[in-house]
């Protein structure tokens, strides 16, 4: 005896959002102001052209990157040759 179980078709949609993300690309919703829209928009279509993407992404970056904390500073610096130990500091005798 087979058991048939019914599958649900993938929605247009669902299979248009997996091909997107198969592609590397991310669906990404804003709400803006009306007269900024269209700039976004241009952005986004700039970061998506490859003659273009680079630029636009060295501009973004330096202009609304944010900034790089304390730790991956230290983890960027170049400490060869740096010497990290120190002799231990028991303090002083003091008489109570």
């Amino acid at each position: 005896m087979t058991v048939l179980t019914a599958t649900r078709p993938v929605s247009t949609l669902v299979a248009h959002r997996q091909r997107q993300s198969d592609r590397g690309l991310q669906r990404v919703e804003l709400q803006v102001p009306r007269d900024d829209a269209a700039l976004l928009r241009a952005v986004a279509a700039a970061l998506v052209n490859p003659d273009r993407a680079a630029e636009t992404r060295a501009v973004l970056r330096r202009n609304f990157a944010p900034s790089v904390g304390l730790k991956a500073l230290l983890m960027a610096a170049p400490l060869e040759g740096v010497a990290f130990e120190r002799a231990r500091d028991l303090g002083r005798t003091i008489e109570l």
